[in-house]
Order: structure tokens, then sequence, then C-alpha cells
């Protein structure tokens, strides 16, 4: 048997099936489209599964795919053993409808045995115990001996995920010899050992739950493939590991280099070299899909794999920033069937650099702070740390709460997982969207899961803002109708639609559709399931009827400046690239007529330098009146071209490219001028950071610009008019008004503290005498926190070795201060604590330093008390 690489093992087997009459797939992005039941994508078949659920109609009935997925569900175990690991891609052959049962059975024996060339003498199938037909297939089909072929209960041979569609299973196992074995007579499938691997699990979706355990025969039987392409490398090349297949250990080896150490000589050693490589391929993959560290959702999943990694590499003295020269290894072994991971190698580096940077700053504190911790838990002869402690490691110092439980677990204490949880949850509530699961997409179910799967909507608004076309489907808000009546609010669905949906940040028009019968106002227009175009919003006049022809006519004016700003979008993005560098990355935009928003990956903000280049290069390219061309070609030749792709978009064979001369080109769906010229002119308004590495920019076009620079005038004029001067003079005039303001404030202030100095008159006498220590309450009259922190300094001036205690009524408040020179400091003296033991009897509180503490309070009636409880414990602090 030839010890295929496994890039050529994924090769073989896309090109197998595509010999079978299937559509080949690129990877969809790991983050889920639609789909809010899964953080990541964790399977092959789950990117697939609007076309499982007929929600979609498939590009064609036989799919294959090579499917990046990840699975954090083990992550603890990930570096302990060699079985586990976050990141692997799954080989998939998928059936929606079309063949069955002989099929994929016969097609994974024949690639198994035939292609790859595995002893047939050593695979082993498995089938559901109820599955007779896929038994009687192995065995008189295939030719498989009846002792051969296990059958196994519903545990481990049915897939089923609540409600939904669900079948038996069929696997097949490979026997890999006695030396991966545990020796017992009885070893077979099914044993723990690793002699016996999975490499084949063909599910046979046959059945739909209804969610309470009741099972209906489908109509359209599906074929879900799951292969490992890691698991079935082990096999192929007889190592012992995931660790040790080709491209793998090749990742293995460069952490071995950076660490200057070698596997298999220590096993601690050993987790952190396998952890290092599982972590650094999950990070890499998931960073070029445009997924960033933060502390919610899938960001915090890389955040805790970035910084496990990071720590370990710790561990294995790797002494700098290494995660993004790792990524290097990862790109150049994997870049041919991810062409992603070269095209965003440069965001990548930054953002791995920078979080590793951020993590470097914080960890050597957090891990002194979780020291003390871990002695403070032995002293008090416990075994637990609070969930309070564990989240302020998390919240102040960045430690995702399994490398907290990492850690500790090194020195056998458990965390309060339970109270961690609530005080994230505390943390949430305002922040966090509750997830949906009301139906197999994870999603709220709609009105538009009624409409037959064979109504589409095909846009053609790209040169036409009207358009007569046949009415298809008609819905009020939770059911489908045959009539909207006047007044009734509702969505119009229709052959062809002129109208743009909200889609890749460009919000959806509005407009009108009108009938023979009616007038229907569009106030929004999306996207629903299956990919279908909804007219949102209310019939203004008249009856709407299903099948009636309707002319549909979009609001012009609004899509016209909502073109302005999405090609302004385009013309700064490829202007922040020149200004900051390649890093720049779209992380989100969104246009409307009014503005434009874009996100885009940096690590700092921007200089005023930096935003007045990027706004000179975008007006630049505006007054140059650039013709801006549309052209539909292949995702392959778009690339060639230099056009830019979204990150986390999943692209069809054929994409249309939007160019700006050879200033612009970006793969974009949406709407835009003719020309640039169009645009007018552009002005930035705000640059702010909304996440770690991630900076947005909100601007103005056109009218919108043009109404910001009047109203700009305005306050202009209004501002010059309230000085009394030109609007040209009026900087001049504001800087003489703040001197001159600065100089009555000052003087202002002298006479106050002269006031305050006379009103107190001679206190001196009432210096009380403790030891060498002297204490000297004071109130005075009608005087402001400042006038008394500098009478305050006054008496410390002329009183060494002294406790000053002061409060003053100002109206109906009390302010209250106490200061403490060092000397009395060091006799024990402690301002913050006497202003804490006092404040409550003036009615407020308040703290400090042990040098100064004030507070404020509305009893000035405890004015006496509070000056004397201050003398009493400023002598109980000096005894």
């Amino acid at each position: 048997m030839n010890k295929y690489g496994l890039n050529e093992l994924r090769k073989m087997y896309l090109e197998f099936f595509e010999s079978k009459d299937h559509l080949r797939l690129n990877s969809f992005p790991l983050i889920p489209h639609n789909d809010n039941s899964l953080l990541l994508i964790n399977s092959g078949m789950a990117p697939l599964k609007p076309y499982f659920t007929g929600q979609e109609v498939p590009p064609r009935k036989r799919v294959t795919t090579c499917q990046k997925c990840i699975r954090t569900g083990d992550i603890e175990n990930v570096g302990k053993t060699a079985r586990h690991g976050t990141f692997f891609e799954m080989l998939g052959n998928f059936s929606f409808g079309d063949y069955f049962k002989h099929e994929a059975i016969a097609w994974t024996w024949e690639f198994l045995t035939e292609v790859v060339g595995l002893d047939p003498n050593r695979l082993y199938p498995s089938v559901y115990e109820e599955d007779d037909e896929a038994f009687e297939i192995w065995n008189k089909e295939v030719g498989i001996a009846a002792d051969r072929i296990y059958k196994l209960g519903k545990e481990d041979n049915f897939w089923e995920h609540g409600a939904g569609p669900c079948g038996p299973c069929s696997e097949v196992y490979y026997d890999r010899g006695e030396k991966y074995g545990c020796g017992k007579p009885d070893c077979q499938v099914g044993c723990d050992c690793d002699r016996f691997m999975e490499v084949w699990n063909n599910v046979f979706t046959q059945f739909d739950n209804d969610g309470h355990n009741n099972y209906e025969e489908l109509e359209n039987k599906n074929i879900d493939t799951g292969m490992g392409l890691e698991r079935l490398a082990v096999v192929v090349q007889d190592v012992d590991s995931i660790f040790d297949v080709d491209t793998i250990k090749a990742l293995r080896d460069k952490v071995c280099e950076l660490a200057n150490i070698e596997y298999m000589t220590d096993e601690k050693k050993d987790i952190s070299i396998r952890l290092i490589t599982d972590h650094i391929r999950s990070v890499t993959f998931m960073t070029s899909d445009g997924i960033l560290p933060s502390n919610e959702g899938r960001g915090y999943v890389l955040r805790r794999l970035l910084r496990r990694a990071a720590r370990h590499g710790r561990l294995l003295g790797i002494k700098d920033a290494f995660l993004a020269e790792l990524s290097k290894t990862v790109i150049e072994v994997s870049k041919d069937a991810y062409p992603e991971l070269a095209d965003k190698k440069e965001h990548i580096f930054a953002t791995l650099n920078k979080e590793e940077e951020n993590f470097n700053r914080t960890i050597d504190q957090g891990l002194s702070i979780l020291n003390s911790y871990i002695e403070e838990i032995r002293n008090d002869n416990k075994d637990t740390l609070s969930g309070e402690n564990a989240f302020k490691l998390y919240d102040t110092y960045g430690f995702p709460l399994d490398l907290t439980k990492e850690i500790l677990e090194e020195v056998n204490i458990k965390v309060d997982e339970a109270a961690f949880n609530e005080c994230m949850e505390i943390q949430r509530t305002n922040a966090r969207k509750a997830r949906k699961t009301s139906n197999y997409m994870g999603a709220d179910a709609t009105v538009y899961e009624q409409i037959p799967v064979t109504i589409t909507s095909s846009f053609v608004g790209y040169d036409n803002l009207s358009y007569e076309s046949k009415i298809t489907a008609l819905t009020t808000e939770s059911e489908v109708v045959d009539q909207l009546s006047e007044g009734m609010n509702g969505s119009i669905l229709t052959e062809q639609t002129p109208f743009y949906a909200t889609m890749g940040g460009q919000c959806g028009d509005n407009g009108i559709i009108e009938t023979a019968n009616g007038r229907f106002v569009v106030q929004d227009t999306v996207t629903v399931v299956g990919k279908r175009t909804a007219h949102i919003g209310y019939v203004e006049s008249g009856v709407i009827e299903l099948n009636a022809v309707a002319n549909l006519v979009v609001n012009s004016e609004k899509r016209g400046l909502t073109c302005c700003n999405h090609s302004a979008t385009h013309l700064l993005q490829k202007a922040l690239k020149i200004v900051l560098g390649g890093h720049v990355e779209q992380a989100g935009s969104f246009v409307s007529d009014e503005r434009l928003r874009f996100d885009f990956t940096h690590i700092k903000a921007m200089s005023k330098d930096e935003i007045s280049k990027v706004e000179e290069i975008v007006n630049k390219a505006i007054a140059d009146d650039i013709a801006v061309s549309t052209n539909i070609m292949s995702l392959e030749d778009a690339k060639k071209t230099g056009a830019m792709a979204l990150f986390g978009e999943k692209y069809g064979d054929s994409v249309r490219v939007v160019s700006m001369g050879d200033f612009s080109k970006e793969l974009c769906g949406g709407t835009h001028v003719s020309n640039t010229g169009v645009i007018g002119t552009f002005k930035i308004i705000s640059e702010q950071g909304v996440a770690s590495g991630v900076r947005r920019i909100e601007a103005l076009t056109s009218t919108g610009a043009f109404e910001y620079y009047h109203k700009i005038e305005e306050e202009l004029i209004n501002a010059s008019v309230a000085a009394k001067t030109e609007p040209a003079k009026l900087t001049e005039k504001i800087e003489a008004l703040l001197t001159e303001i600065k100089e009555l404030t000052s003087e202002n202030q002298k006479l106050k503290d002269k006031i305050a100095k006379e009103s107190v008159g001679d206190v001196m006498s009432n210096v009380v005498k403790h030891g060498d220590v002297s204490i000297l309450p004071i109130d005075v009259k009608d005087i402001d926190m400042n006038a008394l922190r500098n009478l305050g300094d006054d008496m410390k001036a002329k009183l060494p070795n002294s406790v000053i205690i002061l409060a003053s009524t100002l109206g109906d408040k009390v302010n209250l201060i106490v200061m403490a020179t060092d000397d009395a400091i060091k006799a024990g003296a402690h301002a913050g604590n006497i202003v804490k033991k006092i404040a409550p009897m003036i009615g407020g509180g308040g703290g400090g330093r042990p040098n100064m503490a004030q507070a404020g309070g509305k009893n000035p009636a405890g004015i006496a008390d509070a000056l004397a409880a201050g003398v009493e414990e400023v002598k109980n602090q000096i005894n």
C-alpha cells in the first residue's frame, strides 16, 4: 500500500467522487451562514443543512466536499492524548434525494480498497442492528462475511439530533494491527484501544423525527458521508496518531525547532507540543475566515485557543512571540487546498501577533495573582478557587476559564464553575443575544418556511429600477395568504424584482408595488429562506392578489445615494490599504442612503494625518471620475485580477467583480454608481475601536456630506455671532477668551482661599496633641472642595507631623477632607480610614489614600460629631 500524503488523499477522494458525477464544492467558511445553532462549522454536513431540510435547492443532487471543521468539546484533553484535536478536515459525499445505500456502500468499498489500496481483510463494516438492508448489501453485494459485519445499537450506529432528519449509520473500521492494540484476547471492533480505527461513516438519512421519537419515512432519502482526512492519513501512513501525519508532523517539528527540544523525550513537554500543534491549525484557519479574538461567541473560542497555545509556548521555554511564525507552516502545507490562507496571511500574522502581545502583557501579572490565590487556598486547607476570582482573572487579565482550570489542575485545585458562570451571565445580560433553537437551523421558524421551495426570485435591479413581474406568494406576519387588503401588513414575493434585498452590508430598497387593484408600500426588502426576496410593507390602497401582474418601482433617490456610499466603501478600503498597509481587511460594513460604516482590521487608532491622507486619496479617486464596471467571471479568474474578497464569504463558481478602473477591484453583489464622480465628495466623521484589532470609520458622501458641511457652517456662524466676531477670526477670539477665563479663574481661586483663611481665624488653639502628632479639626463655612483642599495644604505646612480634619457647609451639602503628613502616616495615621469612619455622620461616604481622603454628605448637623469622632479615630490609629 502506498503511503499517500494528506494532501494527496484529499485530492484522490474529491476526484473519485467527481468521477461518480458529484459536484465538487470548496470548503465553506468556519462561520456558519444563517445557522444560530452553531458557533463554528463542526462537520461536513453542517453547512449543507438547508439542502437536507429542503429549504434550499442544492446546486446538484450529488455533492462532494472537504470541509474544514472545529470542535472544542474535548479541549481539555487536547495535548494530553494523541487522539484529541480541535481542528480537522472532513471528507464527505452527499446525496440529496438521489442515490442511497447500494451506491454509497459500493463506493465506500471501492475507494478504500481500489483507490487507496487498503487491505480488504483488515476492513470491518458495522451497521445499525435493525438495518437489515445495509447488512445484506455488505454481505451479498460487497461480499463481506457475515461474522465480520458488526451489528451495533442506536447509541453507536444511529444518527439523530433532536427533531429533524435522521437515520441509521454504517461505519467502516480498519485493523491497524496488534502493535496498536491492548493485547486483550477479546480485542475487536468497538474496543477502546487504538487498534481498530473508524475511517468512514455513512449516514443513511431516511427518517424524520418529530422530536418525540416518532419516526416517519422520508420521501426523499439522503446520504451524508463523513470521513476524517487526518484519520485516513493515520491509517494509510501507518503512524501512531494524527500528530505523526506528514503535514501535521511538519508543524510539530516546527514547534520543536522553535523550542529547541525533541518530541517523545519528556511527557509533559509532549503535551505542550501536541497542544500547540493542534491549536495553531485552528487559530490560523479561524483567523483566515475573519474571526477575531473577543470575549464573546466564536471570538472567545479563538482567544481561548490562542492563549492556551501561547501559555504552552512559555512552558516549552519559547520566550518571544511565536504563533505568527508557526502559522507560516500551517499556510505553507495547506495553501493549495485552502488558498484563502495565503490570501489573508498578512492579516493572520497581524492578528496573531497582536493577541499574543496583549496576552504576554498581562499573563505575568495574572499568573502572580493566580499564585496568590493558590497560596490562600492552601493556607485555608481548601481545594477550590472561587468563581469570583476565576472571573476576575478572565475579565481583568484575559485568562479563559479553561486556562485557569488547566493551571490549577497541575496543583490539584478545582474551580467553582457555577459561580464563574453566574458572573459571566451578569456581565452578558445586556449584551448577549440569546441563542434560539426552535428549528433545525437553530433559528426561529418564520412564515417563509411555509412557501414551497420551488418558488424562487431573481434580481434584475442592476439595470432596472422598475420592472413588471408576477406575484408568486403573499404573507402576513404569521401565514401564507392569497390576498392582502388595505391597511394590512405583509410581504410580497415575485418572480423577478428590481428591489435590492439587504445583503453584504447594503440596506434593502424601498418603493412601491402596484397591481390593477392595489398599491403596496415597500418599507424594506430582505432575503428569506431559500434565497428568495421578500418585499415587506403594507397595502396603502385596494387589494393585492396572488398571481397578479405587478409593477415594481424602486425609490430611485434612496438607491442612488446608497450606491454612492457603497462605491465609496470600495474606494475607502483601497485607500486604507495604501495608508495603513496590506494587513487591512474588511471586517464588516453598512451602507444606506444616509451614511456608510466600514469596519477594518488594524491594531491601533488612526492618527489625524492618516485620516487626512485617506480622505485625500478617496476624494482624488472621486475627482478622477473613474468609470465603474462589473464583470461576471470564475472565482479563479477574479483572484488573478487581484480582486479583493470578503472574509468568511462563500462564493459560487461565478462571481461579480466590481472594478473602479485600476484603483479598486472587489468581489461584490451590491449596487454601485456608474462612475466615481457621481459620489461628489467623501468625508470621514469618526474613527474608533469596536473590538480588539478592529477599527470603525463612519463617513458621508454626496448629499449627506454636503448637509454635514452646511450644518458645520451654520454652527460656525452661530458661534461667531455669540463670540461677537467674524468666522475667520473665531479661533483667535476663542483663544483670547480662554486666556481671560484662565486668569479670572485664578483670581477667583485666590479670593476663595483668602476668604477661607480669614473665615477660620486663629484655629491653632483647636490643635489636639496626641504624642508627637498634632490633630487639627476645623469647621469652616461656605467653602467648596478646592478651597478646602488648599486650606488643608496651608494648615499642613504650618503644622508638621499633623492630621488636618476639615469640614464645610456649602448650601445644603457638606464637604469633608482629611490630610495627614508623612510623619503622621509613619506614626499610624490613615486619612482614608478616618474618612470611612466619620463620613456617615454627615450623611455621606468616601475614602482615599493614607495622606489625603475626602467625602461629601447632606447632613450639616453632623459636622461637630464628625470632627470629634475624627480626632478620636486618629488617637486610636497612632496608639
